[in-house]
């Protein structure tokens, strides 16, 4: 009688203390297939199989245009979206991904201890087919990959056009549009 009398009280304390938990109002991730974005090559994560695109310095500029809808109300953590290169990019005046690249890439949940709801969405290009030739890579729609904030505000017309045309230098500041 006694044992049952404990785990009652157990019970009673556990499920009666308050729990904190994270705020689910997650800054949701939508783009309509057409959409053009801006994505910032990273570190490669397994830097041990080398390819031609490690050359390339990291917030090298790629730009995509999606074929695919991605909705983060929608479609799940891991979630793959396709797409194409739209301009080349460019090391050293050799273009090393040419426009209308196949573009792989996943909708990802990350935990973001600097973000204010503790989580938040990104989507990361993770390959690109160039001519039959598959290259692994990690780009993102913030130039730094860890704990990246709300990305900057919509830049004017004439600054999107300045900043297109240094893209395939790898050096534009192209801000991501997609957040809503």
């Amino acid at each position: 009688m006694h044992r049952f009398a404990a785990v009652v009280m157990c019970s009673v304390c556990v499920f009666a203390g308050v729990a904190q938990g994270q705020n689910v109002n997650l800054e949701a991730v939508r783009a309509k297939p057409g959409t053009v974005l801006t994505f910032y090559l990273q570190t490669r994560l397994n830097p041990t199989d080398r390819n031609e695109l490690d050359v390339l310095p990291r917030g090298t500029v790629i730009r995509v245009r999606l074929l695919d809808a991605v909705d983060s109300g929608v479609d799940h953590d891991g979630s793959e979206f396709r797409g194409e290169v739209v301009e080349p990019v460019l090391a050293e005046d050799k273009i090393m991904i040419h426009p209308e690249s196949e573009v792989r890439g996943l909708l990802v949940l990350l935990r973001s201890r600097n973000h204010p709801e503790g989580f938040r969405y990104e989507l990361l290009v993770t390959s690109i087919t160039d001519h039959a030739k598959r290259y692994d890579l990690t780009a993102s729609l913030n130039r730094s990959f860890i704990d990246a904030g709300p990305p900057a505000p919509q830049a004017s017309k004439e600054q999107n056009e300045n900043e297109r045309k240094t893209t395939a230098a790898g050096t534009a500041n192209v801000p991501a549009t997609i957040h809503k």
